[in-house]
């Protein structure tokens, strides 16, 4: 695939973002500005969704908006990765129970995706949106699912994220993660301060059962000095939130991921 194609792709998936952000109808004009793309790239891409179905056109108000075909594309997975419900009611639990932002997530290749989210209360806050993937060595939540895994595994996964990570200073040093691996089994939590933001904190926990044939983790994060005010409350609520999961995984035929 060239290069044009993969951009031609990306960008067509970024538009559809635009209008999940914005769920408002949207100009050529206005996509092009929002997005930085030339206005004949853009022209090209919209009418090419046009065609597919996946977006309407308004031509007396010229203006682009999402068909059902978009949301027909993905209604279905959050029954199939989360089946009977267990799961996101383990994430409310913990989200009444606390106030921060919450979230449920579980590794995609050298990644941690964050599958399901729910976002703080509070006034200070950090946001994550749905679907976001960083690498699996820059969170705690992360090094939660690598602590599932043999040290063999656990080294050859910190060496491919490193790869996978552009930024070098953003890399993590294989004994360092060996470290924090080694402190999460001992105490069966994960706690990271300033990572992946800087004055946050998060704490993740282990839930039993699998979502794709991969460990799946909770986690609750929130500015650091709040965290620490109610650490014993919210590692609390964490925890009881994942006893109250089922052991049976929640996808009725969970795919192996081969590292």
């Amino acid at each position: 695939m060239s290069n044009a194609q993969v951009k031609s792709a990306m960008r067509a998936f970024e538009i559809l973002e635009h209008f999940r952000l914005t769920q408002q109808p949207r100009t050529m004009s206005e996509l092009s500005v929002d997005l930085g793309y030339p206005l004949s790239s853009t022209t090209v891409l919209l009418k090419t969704l046009v065609n597919l179905g996946y977006l309407n056109y308004d031509r007396g108000k010229r203006v682009y908006f999402p068909t059902t075909k978009v949301t027909g594309l993905g209604d279905w997975v959050p029954r199939a990765l989360f089946g009977s419900g267990h799961v996101i009611d383990a994430m409310n639990d913990v989200h009444a129970m606390t106030s921060e932002g919450i979230f449920v997530g579980t590794r995609n290749d050298v990644y941690l995706q964050y599958l399901k989210t729910k976002q703080s209360l509070h006034a200070l806050r950090f946001f994550i949106d749905e679907g976001t993937v960083r690498p699996i060595t820059r969170s705690a939540a992360g090094w939660v699912l690598m602590s599932t895994m043999t040290d063999d595994k656990i080294e050859n996964m910190v060496r491919r994220a490193n790869i996978a990570t552009q930024n070098p200073a953003e890399r993590m040093l294989v004994p360092e993660i060996f470290q924090r691996i080694a402190e999460i089994r001992a105490r069966g939590y994960g706690w990271a301060e300033d990572v992946p933001f800087a004055g946050g904190a998060t704490i993740a926990v282990l839930m039993p059962g699998t979502i794709l044939g991969s460990p799946v983790t909770l986690a609750l994060g929130g500015v650091t000095d709040r965290i620490k005010k109610n650490f014993d409350k919210y590692l609390g609520a964490l925890r009881l939130a994942a006893r109250s999961v089922p052991a049976e995984p929640d996808f009725d035929t969970p795919i192996h991921i081969e590292l």
